[in-house]
Formats: C-alpha cells, structure tokens, sequence
C-alpha cells in the first residue's frame, strides 16, 4: 500500500492530504472563498500569494494528523494541469523540491483525474467501464472511463462550464459568489416550474444536433431577459423562483444527456463528480433518472466534491502503483487534455 502526500493548489482552495491506498488519512484546506468574494470571482494574483502563504502549515499538520514523518511517504505530488498558471506552479515547485530534498518521487496529477479519482472515496463502484460526468466550475464533460487511465471523453460543453454559469447567474441576482451554494440556497424556497429556460444544443456540421455536448450561454442569456423584463414591470424581483427554475434547468439537462449518453454507449453505471455534484437537486434528479432507466448510480462524497488533495492524492497513487514517475523538470499547463494525462509519467515531459 503505497502512501502520497498530495497538493491541490490549481485555484482558489490550498490543499494538502496524506493517502495511503485508498484511505485518507489526514487532509485540510484553507479557503480562500471569502476574499474573492470580494472581487465577485477568483483573482489569479491573490491566489497564487495566498497559496505561498497556506502550504507549509498545512503540510505540517497533516503529517503531525497522520503521525507520519516525510520519510514514511513514498511520494510526494501536485496537481500540475489544468488550473491557473501561476497558482499550479506553487503547488508543483513546493512538491518537487519536497521531493528533491527527500529523496522521494514526484508525480505531476492531472486534476480532472483527480475528479475521477474522488468517487472512489465513498461506496464502491460496480465492474466497470462507466460513464462519468463530471461537472464544476471549469469543466462539464462525459467521460467513458475504462478503467486507471483509460480515459474518452463523449461529451463537453462548448462554452461556460455549469459552474460557471451558476456564478453568473448568482451575480446577475444579487446572490454573491460563489454562485452553486448562493444559487441552491436561494432556489429552497422557490418555484422550479415557474419559469422555462431553454436547453442549450449543439448544432452538428452536417445537420441536427450534438446528442451528448452542452451549451450554458444561451440559459444565461435567457434568465438576463426573464430578469429585465421582470424589472420593466417595477415589481419586486422573484428570485427564488428564478434560481430555482434556473437550478432545474441546468439539472434537467445535465442527467438528460448524462442518461442518454450512457444508454446509447451500453454503460450501466453513470457517475457524478465535481463542485457541481453537492447540488442536491442535481443528485436528485440524477437518482430518479438513473432508476427509471434501469442504470445504477455513484457520487462522489459530498467532503470530496469541490477541489481538495486528497483526489489528487488518490490518482498519484494509482499512478505510482502502475509504476508511474514524473521528471522533476515536469513544469505546469493552464490547459491540458485528459487524454494526455499519460504523458505526465513519460521520460520526455510534455510541458
């Protein structure tokens, strides 16, 4: 059973876990919600200077939670793409100079493995393959999982990720960031029928329309109308049934397609991952969907959804056990394909 020391800094959240197989031994975060807050989104500068500023304490008390010492470990790792730049980079230089001091290996993690990686934190899963959609603030997408590393993506949105979205549109209510838990808040008390958005498609080259891809800017654009005309009547906005309607919306989309795709590629288990997948209306509507349809269903828990090392942790280790090693020189990507989360282990670093 091999132990990591994992990092999460590929945005706003600083984290730091120890995992050994697949048991977390200790894990913490230091967030950075309210700051940014300030500013309506995250602001890349301050994250990486808060970031310097949380590591090392947070890498002290997981090994003193743990009582494990830096050489019990047999790894140290960062999630090195995809993320902000310059956040990533602290991550990465903290773990490999660890590394480097330490004589251990180091392993660069891809962070959508990471997401993949976190539904294992809980129930475990049927015989595979599967279909994950895993769905945050960065990144909607379906991705057929075939098992550690094998990895094809059948669907993507083409614009704001889902989370993204729900941030926009929390702003555009007044409801502050960031949007999901404002958003799903606010909807508790709303009607989710009051308002029809639009289901955003895909139109295909050669005619009709994309089965499994999504589209988040025109539900965006279209609760801006509802919330102008509204506005044009002087009567007091009803934003709980707008953010409820709006919530509805994007789950009813979101588990439509997840089901169908799942189906239609004879996958028997879908799987919700991501910030996105603490929404209770989502996990809802995704559990219905998946009974009615005969598919059994898995989420990853619910400490584990939103960014946290011990995901990264989790992937390091699979790769580690797989006998996976990265250069030290291995630098940092603000965008890099899942499917090229092999090349990370590669002698020749991809980046």
């Amino acid at each position: 059973m091999r132990t990591v020391l994992a990092l999460e800094t590929s945005c706003d959240e600083s984290a730091a876990a120890i995992v050994a197989g697949r048991r977390v031994l200790a894990g913490a975060v230091a967030s950075q919600m309210e700051e940014h807050a300030r500013w309506g989104g995250v602001v890349p500068e301050i994250a990486s200077r808060r970031h310097v500023e949380a590591l090392p304490a947070l890498i002290a008390r997981v090994l003193e939670e743990s009582g494990l010492a830096m050489a019990d470990l047999d790894a140290v790792a960062a999630t090195v793409a995809p993320g902000l730049a310059g956040a990533l980079l602290v991550g990465s230089v903290t773990a490999r100079t660890l590394a480097r001091l330490h004589g251990k290996p180091f392993l660069g993690v891809h962070h959508l493995e990471g997401h993949l990686c976190s539904v294992h934190l809980g129930d475990p899963l049927p015989a595979g393959p599967y279909l994950v959609l895993l769905v945050s603030g960065g990144h909607t997408e379906l991705i057929r999982v075939d098992g550690p590393g094998a990895y094809t993506r059948l669907g993507r949105s083409r614009d704001d990720a889902a989370g993204e979205c729900f941030d926009k549109v929390a702003r555009l209510l007044g409801l502050g960031y960031p949007g999901g838990p404002a958003i799903e808040a606010a909807a508790a008390g709303g009607d989710p029928g009051r308002f029809r958005f639009p289901k955003g498609r895909v139109s295909l080259p050669e005619g009709g329309f994309h089965p499994y891809d999504f589209s988040f800017s025109g539900l965006k654009t279209a609760v801006l109308r509802q919330v102008q005309r509204l506005a044009g009547e002087g009567a007091p906005l009803p934003v709980a049934d707008l953010a409820a309607s709006f919530e509805q919306g994007v789950a009813e989309v979101l588990v439509e397609r997840s089901c169908r795709c799942a189906v239609e590629a004879g996958l028997e288990t879908v799987v919700l991952v991501g910030g996105v997948a603490a929404n209770r209306r989502l996990r809802r509507l995704m559990a219905e969907a998946t009974a009615a349809r005969g598919l059994s269903w898995r989420v990853a828990p619910l400490a584990y959804c939103t960014d946290n090392a011990a995901m990264v942790g989790l992937a390091a280790v699979e790769r580690l056990e797989a006998g996976g090693r990265s250069g030290i020189s291995l630098g940092v990507a603000a965008r890099f394909p899942l499917e090229q989360a092999g090349s990370l282990y590669a002698p020749q670093p991809p980046f």
